[in-house]
């Protein structure tokens, strides 16, 4: 992914909210299956590591989710991580629109 594109999904995830966090367990299958789950219905989502009592650190969960979940990270601050997927499926309807609109 090119710096430029980082750039606009980092300003895109700005005004989201964490969907899920991460806590004293880890990461848990059911943890990654949600986080697949939000990517393939929204490509873009930020999730959140509680830093006190997470058993790593938010840069080493992030590389692990991306990599279970086939996302880029697009950014770790803090506790908050933000995960990018492409899914065709979400712009074959944009596609389908713009015809008709012609």
């Amino acid at each position: 992914m090119t710096s430029k594109k980082r750039a606009y999904w980092r300003a895109q995830a700005n005004g989201l909210k964490p969907l899920f966090q991460v806590g004293k367990e880890g990461l848990s299958d059911e943890f990654i299956k949600q986080a697949d789950d939000a990517l393939r219905a929204r490509e873009l989502i930020k999730l959140r590591v509680l830093i006190e009592t997470a058993p790593e650190s938010p840069k080493e969960i992030a590389g692990k989710v991306a990599a279970a979940t086939g996302s880029e990270v697009i950014q770790v601050v803090g506790g908050s991580m933000v995960f990018y997927r492409y899914n065709p499926e979400l712009h074959k309807k944009d596609k389908k629109n713009k015809r008709k609109s012609k």
